[in-house]
């Protein structure tokens, strides 16, 4: 098999496990309702200072009005909490309630397992290369996304 051939078949196989990974970390029996887009919602809120709307939609690359849509669902869920800001009644803040802290917590120490996991099987010098590929790749997709 040429390595075409092989990148052809490893990479969509490789994504589509770590989607899964990803949803199976989140959908544990203590959060059984969070999917992975609200994961995504819920890291990029993050634990320290309330963030905005739009700074939350930027990060992810979606509409605000997009957001919204996921933030209703979390606020319903019991893991964000909204609030106005009080210089501009305009501006919404959003920050994590403790169940939304404690999924963040849940899925970063998955996420850090996830690394380990992958340094234990791998060379330093394997590891090295890893990285740069993967930079190379992030880079590429951005890249891609623009030029649609």
């Amino acid at each position: 098999m040429n390595t075409y051939e092989s990148l052809n078949g490893l990479l969509p196989e490789l994504f589509r496990d770590l989607a899964d990974l990803e949803q199976r970390a989140a959908a544990l029996q203590e959060y059984p309702d969070i999917t992975n887009n609200d994961m995504r919602v819920i890291r990029a809120i993050g634990v320290d200072e309330p963030r905005n709307m739009s700074s939350i939609a930027r990060e992810l690359s979606v509409t605000v009005g997009t957001l919204t849509i996921s933030m209703n669902s979390l606020v319903k869920k019991g893991y964000v909490h909204r609030e106005r800001g009080i210089k501009d009644r305009r501006v919404v803040y959003t920050s994590l309630s403790e169940k939304g802290k404690a999924a963040y917590r849940h899925y970063e120490a998955f996420r850090s397992q996830m690394v380990e996991s992958v340094l234990e099987i791998l060379t330093e010098e394997e590891a090295k290369v890893l990285v740069k590929s993967l930079e190379k790749l992030n880079n590429w997709s951005h890249s891609f996304q623009g030029n649609e």
